[in-house]
């Protein structure tokens, strides 16, 4: 992540991945290519918890009965995924801020040096834009999600009543 948001950045000075993960393991060290390891765990535990909460409470509300639905599974799928990423953007803000280390940004709130851990992010973001801040590209974030997990959760779906209908034929059969 760190190496994909560096060379993402607007005025990113790196040319090539290679010259990027050289130049920070040189200048930063290796631990900065684990500096937001953290936040990314603390990230990803309530993504995939709301994400799966979310399907299956749309699951009960549009298919309660659970047939094989496709319209029901990328609905809910992408509703999974919006919730998740929404709920979970202020931890990706503060991942994004430990990553990129960005000078202007950590200039305007004295801070020199490199930032680290969360607790340090969380309280930049909050100095730099207050609550709003934490929010800072929600609404890509989330058009990013719904696609991504109303096709992951349709193809689930898909199989799965593909390889249950295939047994039951199957048995029926013998």
């Amino acid at each position: 992540w760190l190496v994909k948001q560096r060379m993402q950045m607007f005025n990113s000075p790196y040319k090539s991945v290679l010259a990027c993960v050289r130049t920070v393991q040189k200048v930063e060290g290796f631990g900065a290519f684990y500096r937001s390891y953290t936040t990314q765990l603390t990230m990803n535990v309530p993504f995939q918890a709301i994400h799966f909460i979310t399907y299956e409470f749309m699951q009960e509300q549009i298919n309660p009965r659970r047939e094989y639905n496709p319209r029901s599974h990328i609905v809910s799928g992408a509703v999974a995924g919006a919730v998740a990423a929404a709920a979970t953007t202020p931890l990706d803000v503060c991942k994004t801020l430990l990553n990129t280390q960005e000078n202007m940004a950590l200039s305007s709130v004295n801070i020199s040096g490199h930032l680290s851990g969360m607790v340090n992010a969380f309280k930049t973001v909050y100095q730099l834009g207050g609550v709003s801040g934490y929010f800072r590209g929600v609404q890509a974030r989330v058009i990013y999600q719904m696609p991504s997990t109303a096709i992951a959760w349709s193809v689930y779906e898909f199989f799965k009543y593909f390889l249950t209908k295939h047994k039951l034929e199957k048995r029926t059969s013998l």
